[in-house]
C-alpha cells in the first residue's frame, strides 16, 4: 500500500510557501492544547503522522519533548530537518504503512496530514472499510502501553452546512474533491486536485475501535483554536483523543 500518493507533487510544488496559509499560523496553541490533553512532560517520545514541514514537532522540540516526524513528501521531509531542535528527527515514510512498534508516548496526526487524505486515487487497492483505517492502525501500533493518540479529521457536519457550489462533495462516500491553485515558493500558480475524507464524530468512534483504540474525548476545533469544546456544526475540524 505505500508509495505514491497525490499529495507528493502538491507538496514539491509548494515547499516552503506551505507555511503561508493560515492555517499552519496557530501552531502553538494546539500544540500547548494537545501537551495537556496528552499529558506530555519532557522526555517522553512522540510520533507525529504527516509532519508535512514540522511545525508541531519543533514545536514539542523546543518544550523538551523527543519527536519523530514522519510524512509521505521528501520534500517536506527536507524542508522539516532544518533548524529542527535537538531530539527530533524525521522519516519520509508513508503513514498507511508505518514501521513503528511500542515505540512512543503518543501519536499525532493534524490538519489532515495523513488521516484523512488517503482517498481520491490514493484509495486504490485499499481494501478495509475505510481507507483511512490502516493510517489509525499503524499509529495504534506504534503506542507503548497505555498511550495516547491525538487526530484530527474534518467534520461531515460542516462541509455539509457550508457546501460551496463548485466543492464536489461525494455523499456516498463521504469525500470532498475540491479544485484549487496552490502558489510555490517562487510565485509560480498551479491548479490542483485535493480529495479530503469528511466524518461523522459516529464514523471517528467506529474507525477508533476497529484500530483497537477507545475514544477518550472528542472536541470540535478550527485551525489555531483548540479548545475543549463538544463537536458542533460551525467548527471544520474534529480532534478525537484516543487512548489504546
Amino acid at each position: 500500500m505505500s508509495g505514491s500518493h497525490w499529495f507528493e507533487s502538491l507538496a514539491d510544488h509548494m515547499g516552503s510557501a506551505y507555511l503561508r496559509y493560515s492555517f499552519t499560523k496557530g501552531t502553538e496553541n494546539e500544540v500547548d492544547f494537545l501537551v495537556d490533553q496528552l499529558g506530555l512532560t519532557p522526555g517522553d517520545r512522540v510520533l507525529d503522522v504527516g509532519c508535512g514541514p514540522g511545525r508541531h514537532a519543533h514545536s514539542l522540540g523546543r518544550r523538551g519533548i523527543e519527536v519523530v516526524g514522519v510524512d509521505i513528501s521528501e520534500c517536506f521531509v527536507e524542508i522539516a530537518r532544518r533548524d529542527a531542535p535537538p531530539g527530533v528527527r524525521f522519516e519520509r515514510h508513508d503513514a498507511r504503512a508505518l514501521p513503528y512498534a511500542q515505540e512512543f508516548d503518543a501519536v499525532i496526526s493534524l490538519c489532515q496530514g495523513a488521516f484523512g487524505l488517503t482517498a481520491g486515487p490514493a484509495a486504490s487497492g485499499a481494501t478495509s472499510i475505510d481507507p483511512d483505517l490502516p493510517v489509525l492502525e499503524g499509529m495504534a501500533r506504534a503506542l507503548r502501553p497505555g498511550g495516547r493518540v491525538a487526530f484530527s479529521a474534518f467534520s461531515a457536519y460542516f462541509q455539509v452546512r457550508y457546501l460551496e457550489d463548485h466543492d464536489g462533495f461525494d455523499a456516498a462516500a463521504g469525500v470532498n474533491h475540491e479544485r484549487t491553485v496552490v502558489r510555490s515558493e517562487q510565485g509560480v500558480d498551479a491548479e490542483v486536485s485535493l480529495w479530503t475524507s469528511c466524518f461523522t464524530p459516529r464514523e471517528l468512534r467506529l474507525l477508533v475501535a476497529a484500530a483497537g483504540m477507545r475514544v477518550g474525548d472528542m472536541f470540535g476545533v478550527t485551525p489555531g483554536d483548540y479548545a475543549a469544546r463538544p463537536p458542533d456544526l460551525d467548527r471544520p475540524e474534529l480532534l478525537v483523543i484516543a487512548e489504546g
